[in-house]
């Protein structure tokens, strides 16, 4: 395994692995860059085939956070974390507190918080062994709402930059993994008055969509290719690729799902094909925006609010993409870059 060989590895300020042999703990923190803030982002556990693919999904993640925190005005860089293993199985608070004080000992450039498979129940036990810790309960809480808000808002932009309206009322969204986020997603598709195509691994999820939104229940292995308006990737990454794409019926992609393309050059064969893609990292940032007004006077509608500004900005990268020739995911990175640009640029001014 190795990191600065690694095709994923892009200056990442810090990479680090962490071993508890007590708890079981076999973890990755990777902190990508803290020009604009300490590294914010989720720790997610995964039983990961392999060490490699847990430090491929770590570097990756962080990467897209350190994006996602820039084009969202947070205030914050990006970081990410992945605990190797089964949830279920090896889980326990003594873990988590053994997470803590590694997320301790980098002395505050990385701010833990939940994602898949971790909880605030999780994150409480983390604050335990560490300051460097949000997403709890009382505070900002579960941000899957966030989310969900933040992806209906970036669905309705979409639509209104492809279609001239962003009204959902019998506009056709498939969307794929009812978790958290996409169940929360649904409900405001549905009293939007779109029509659902939905697809979960448990079937008893899809029965009980079916029963309370009327939607059409699909096979996971083919959720991409139902005839919808709209493709919402909800659950994990890498669904566009070099075996779904041909088979997409979709002209926009828009969903919570991290890193849903498999290479950059799925996005561009998207956007080859004149389908709209809303960058993944742009249009799920509800979440982490919902986080980043944590703390002492955290206010729900005070940061429901910014979350409803990622419609804007999808609105200007849209067109800026359309007017320069340049594909929506690259266009995101870009406008990204241009801020962490700026910023280490007046940081320069004022330490000179």
């Amino acid at each position: 395994m190795s990191v600065f060989s690694s095709v994923h590895f892009d200056d990442h300020e810090e990479v680090v692995f962490c071993r508890d042999a007590e708890t079981g703990l076999n973890a990755i923190i990777a902190v990508h860059d803290t020009t604009l803030g300490a590294g914010l982002g989720g720790c997610r556990f995964w039983a990961y085939e392999t060490e490699d693919e847990a430090l491929t999904d770590a570097l990756r993640l962080s990467r897209g956070m350190t994006y996602k925190a820039a084009l969202a005005g947070t205030g914050r860089g990006g970081g990410k974390s992945v605990i190797i293993g089964d949830p279920r199985r090896i889980g326990s608070p003594d873990l988590f507190r053994a997470m803590g004080r590694f997320v301790e000992g980098l002395g505050g450039s990385y701010i833990i918080a939940e994602d898949v498979g971790t909880s605030p129940a999780d994150m409480a036990h983390v604050r335990e062994t560490t300051r460097h810790v949000a997403g709890l309960a009382g505070q900002s809480g579960d941000p899957s709402p966030a989310t969900a808000l933040g992806t209906f808002v970036g669905i309705k932009a979409a639509l209104k930059h492809s279609t001239g309206s962003g009204d959902l009322t019998g506009v056709r969204v498939a969307v794929q993994g009812l978790g958290h986020v996409g169940w929360d997603l649904c409900q405001r598709l549905h009293s939007a008055g779109a029509e659902l195509v939905v697809s979960d691994i448990r079937d008893e999820i899809t029965s009980r969509a079916v029963r309370e939104f009327g939607a059409t229940a699909v096979g996971v292995d083919s959720i991409h290719a139902a005839s919808a308006d709209v493709f919402a990737p909800c659950a994990l990454g890498a669904v566009i690729n070099d075996r779904t794409l041909p088979k997409l019926k979709a002209k926009i992609v828009a969903g919570s799902a991290n890193n849903q393309l498999a290479e950059d050059r799925h996005g561009d064969v998207l956007a080859e094909r004149g389908v709209l893609y809303a960058p993944d990292y742009v249009i799920n940032a509800g979440g982490i925006i919902n986080i980043a007004h944590e703390g002492k006077g955290y206010d729900q509608a005070e940061a429901f609010a910014h979350v409803e500004t990622i419609g804007k900005t999808l609105a200007g990268l849209f067109a800026r993409s359309a007017e320069e020739g340049v594909a929506p995911h690259r266009m995101a990175d870009r406008m990204a870059q241009e801020v962490i640009a700026e910023a280490r640029k007046k940081a320069r001014l004022l330490a000179a």
